[in-house]
């Protein structure tokens, strides 16, 4: 009985391996200024996406930036205001194509695409 458990876990883990592999892909996502103008901050700012997981990454003081997630068609997922220089994880449950947009304290927005998929 016991044997018949361990080859079922092995077997579950295994398959829980295989489709983890299918997201290891690591994209980095371009952040680009909006008509704002202003400084360019952009290079200050690093975005990327693992399987669904949105990483973001401040290397300068930028002071308080607000850091909003929304879906392509506009309707915003996830919004928080963070102190910089700091970084932080999102982890987007649906696929589909998403805007990660970046406010700064003067108005100055910064912007990248991503899509999520299955």
């Amino acid at each position: 009985m016991y044997k018949r458990i361990f080859l079922i876990t092995c077997m579950l883990g295994m398959m829980g391996l295989s489709y983890a592999n299918n997201y290891v892909a690591e994209d980095n996502l371009t952040v680009l200024a909006s008509k704002n103008g202003g400084d360019d901050k952009g290079s200050s700012i690093t975005a990327d996406i693992n399987g669904n997981t949105l990483t973001v990454a401040f290397s300068q003081n930028l002071g308080e930036v607000t850091v909003e997630i929304s879906t392509a068609s506009g309707a915003t997922i996830f919004c928080l205001s963070v102190q910089t220089p700091t970084g932080y994880q999102y982890f987007i449950p649906a696929s589909g194509s998403y805007v990660v947009t970046f406010t700064l304290q003067n108005g100055n927005e910064y912007y990248a695409e991503f899509v999520i998929s299955d």
